[in-house]
């Protein structure tokens, strides 16, 4: 009895010595990495999107402080006279008749100017013209009212005819140029200011950088060429003069050609 009981032991052990034997132990999981993307909270994310119309700029409008102030008139300025001796002219130009000299130091008073050069009116019993580079003027001198040529009248010759303008015409292969024609005066001897004297006067307010510049010019020949540019605002015009030492004779007005 004893020994069937043994052998019913062994066999028992061998039986479960073979199936521990054909069963794998149990393997552990494979371990597998993964990687979830944080969230972002919605105040770092950024997300590009078109600016509201309501947001585009729009320049201020004008006000009180950034608009062009007109600058105010003056009747008068005070000016003292820097070069050693000015001429004062019967006209705002060089080349005008000749009136007095003013001697350096005096003080003037100045009570107009030209629109479109640097020449001013100095009050008196004589009116006459000075250029304003030669004075030392207490003020803006470009607060003084334009007296030429509505104003001031150049002194009449009652001696000569007004010269006849001819032809005023541009150049076909520069139109910026214009080039105007009168009749030809002679002076008479002993009418002459002095030998150096211009027998004619061409005044013309011009265009120029679109710029009105008021340019008068003189000449001993019925004839002138000068620049007039397109551009401007305000029309060009002008008109001619002759000039002996007892005033001027005309003006001859110039049909201003088309641009």
């Amino acid at each position: 009895m004893q020994k069937i009981l043994t052998l019913t032991a062994l066999l028992i052990a061998a039986s479960l010595a073979c199936n521990f034997a054909a069963t794998p132990p149990p393997q552990p999981a494979p371990v597998t990495e993964t990687f979830s993307q944080p969230e972002v909270s919605p105040t770092s994310t950024f997300t590009a999107s078109p600016i509201p119309a309501t947001e585009t700029f729009t320049p201020p409008a004008p006000t009180a402080t950034n608009l062009p102030t007109a600058i105010p008139a003056v009747e008068s300025l005070k000016a003292v006279v820097t070069a050693e001796l000015l001429s004062c002219r019967y006209g705002p130009g060089a080349e005008y008749l000749y009136l007095y000299g003013l001697r350096q130091g005096a003080n003037i008073e100045l009570i107009g100017r030209t629109e479109g050069n640097n020449w001013v009116e100095v009050a008196g019993k004589n009116l006459c013209w000075v250029n304003a580079k030669y004075l030392n003027i207490q003020g803006n001198q470009q607060t003084l009212k334009i007296t030429y040529p509505a104003e001031y009248k150049l002194p009449v010759s009652p001696y000569y005819a007004p010269p006849v303008v001819l032809s005023a015409t541009r150049n076909a292969a520069n139109p910026n140029q214009v080039t105007v024609t009168w009749t030809d005066i002679t002076l008479r001897a002993g009418d002459e200011e002095d030998a150096n004297m211009f027998i004619y006067i061409i005044e013309v307010w011009r265009c120029e950088g679109g710029k009105i510049v008021f340019d008068p010019l003189a000449s001993n020949y019925p004839e002138v060429t000068f620049t007039d540019e397109s551009g401007c605002s305000a029309p060009s015009h002008g008109r001619v003069f002759f000039q002996e030492k007892h005033g001027f004779a005309g003006p001859a007005e110039i049909p201003w050609p088309k641009p």
